[in-house]
């Protein structure tokens, strides 16, 4: 008999304290004073299942996203989860102690995380407007490198059109497609599935 995973999805006020803190302390590298909405997190994570396999998420913050990723099937062993903040490391730690959860830059993945490929999808909390062209290059080439050919990279953006740039995704032989929007998040979001062209599914290497 199979059991279902246990997922802490009962958020206590220290996290919205902790949220507002940290982007208080870098408000460039946190994306919003509060942590994304459920609604948010259905939404990014609808493409996602137990087929994915290994997962890649950035900037987690305080998880809304990981628990809706535990919730559709994900192994918490095959998260692994990006975080610089160090206010939100040790509680991430905590939650998910089966998950990788690593204190690095998301532009040089490819430095720490061995072997391209092995990873289903990722998902993006990271404020990439606020970030240089070069570093939102980086950040793709480095989790385009370590997905499967198929795999979608997803970003969300309060934004009225994708935060990637067509100039970047050209150079890069991407796409993007919006997933969604959702008027159930402070403020309003909507996601977008960043992926290989099909021409470029046959070599891993075309982003690299």
């Amino acid at each position: 008999m199979s059991v279902a995973p246990q997922i802490n999805n009962a958020y206590v006020p220290s996290d919205r304290a902790r949220f507002l803190r940290a982007w208080l302390q870098n408000p460039l590298h946190v994306a919003s004073v509060t942590p994304s909405s459920r609604a948010l997190a259905q939404l990014i994570t609808s493409e996602i299942g137990v087929d994915t396999g290994r997962v890649i998420e950035l900037g987690p913050g305080t998880g809304v996203f990981t628990d809706l990723l535990l919730e559709r099937g994900v192994r918490e062993r095959d998260l692994t989860l990006i975080e610089q903040e160090v206010g939100f490391v040790a509680m991430l730690e905590n939650r998910y102690p089966l998950a990788s959860v690593l204190t690095i830059d998301a532009a040089r993945l490819g430095r720490h995380l061995q072997g391209g490929g092995k990873y289903g999808a990722t998902v993006s909390g990271l404020p990439l407007l606020s970030m240089s062209p070069r570093k939102v290059m980086a950040i793709l080439r480095s989790c385009f490198h370590l997905m499967e050919a198929r795999s979608g990279f997803y970003q969300f953006t309060y934004g009225p059109r994708c935060p990637v740039p067509r100039r970047i995704l050209d150079r890069l032989g991407l796409k993007a497609a919006r997933t969604g929007w959702t008027p159930h998040n402070l403020p309003p979001a909507a996601v977008y599935r960043i992926s290989r062209r099909p021409e470029l599914w046959w070599q891993h290497g075309a982003v690299e």
